[in-house]
């Protein structure tokens, strides 16, 4: 379990986290996103005990991680940006780990390189960058680790490698409730694994909910009136953003479903259909997007 409390961290005059809280459950997957420079990198440096917070805690599984040893061999961190040993192999990098990472499981490490296909002779620093990153899942997920915090972890990789990490990473939060935290630009793939998601924003954490949750809050309503719409529904509804294509109007709207479209149908629709929101598209009006195109609308 990941628990961070009103973390504030600057960097001489630069306030880069602000208050934040942010919890991840046991056997949960967590999908932290925001805009770029928003503190998620810096949020997951205090995670991983890197930097030490100005103010507020953090902690997993019940321990403050800064300067913490013990609480980080049970972490599993991939970075956005790898580091190896230069001269190394992944056979080299395995025997390093060994030595740090006492629940080290061979059995599985042996059985990732053969089912990613690496020859863990070669040096890593010759190895393609998506087979780096594969390098980087079968030793983080040999540690078997308790928590496992990953920034930007499948860039690089193709979709037949992405779909094998996916599952040994699912497999884990349900086998052993292993607790996961993902930081991606990739919101389509979270949106099909995370359970949770977060939306950091200048530095603030702007929403965490269940994902369900938050698509359940969120909705695209698409609707036709015989005349041009009555202009009391923006004020009835909470709109992000609204646009008009011919006579079809789409809004993006925020509150409980049948009380939005209650406020609609009072107003007599020709036509009203309620169309499946996406992560992405939730993220943008969230953060006031403007001039995004809403896609795969169907007229």
């Amino acid at each position: 379990m990941i628990e961070v409390k009103k973390l504030s961290k600057s960097f001489q005059k630069h306030q880069v986290l602000k208050d934040v809280d942010l919890t991840v459950k046991k056997g949960s997957i967590y999908g932290l996103i925001g805009a770029n420079g928003s503190g998620k990198t810096t949020l997951i440096k205090h995670l991983m005990g890197i930097y030490k917070q100005d103010a507020g805690e953090v902690f997993i599984n019940n321990e403050k991680v800064f300067e913490n040893n013990d609480i980080k061999k049970s972490i599993g961190y991939i970075p956005d940006e790898l580091y190896y040993f230069p001269m190394y192999s992944m056979k080299n990098m395995a025997s390093f780990y060994k030595k740090i990472y006492p629940n080290w499981n061979e059995e599985r490490y042996i059985n990732m390189v053969h089912t990613f296909e690496l020859d863990e002779n070669r040096r890593i620093n010759k190895l393609s960058k998506g087979m780096q990153r594969q390098v980087a899942f079968i030793l983080t997920l040999s540690t078997m680790p308790e928590v496992m915090i990953l920034d930007e972890p499948i860039d690089g990789l193709d979709p037949l490698m992405r779909k094998k990490v996916w599952k040994y990473i699912v497999e884990d939060v349900a086998e052993r409730d292993v607790s996961v935290l993902i930081s991606s630009h990739n919101l389509k793939e979270l949106e099909s694994i995370c359970d949770y998601v977060g939306i950091l924003n200048r530095g603030q954490m702007l929403i965490e909910r269940d994902l369900d949750e938050l698509k359940s809050d969120v909705h695209k309503i698409q609707v036709v009136y015989k005349t041009e719409i009555p202009e009391e529904i923006t004020k009835d509804v909470n709109v992000l953003h609204q646009e008009k294509r011919g006579t079809v109007y789409l809004f993006i709207v925020k509150g409980e479903q049948k009380e939005i479209v209650s406020k609609f149908n009072k107003y007599n629709p020709m036509i009203l259909d309620i169309l499946p929101l996406t992560l992405e598209e939730i993220f943008i009006y969230e953060l006031g997007g403007v001039g995004y195109e809403i896609q795969n609308v169907i007229f």
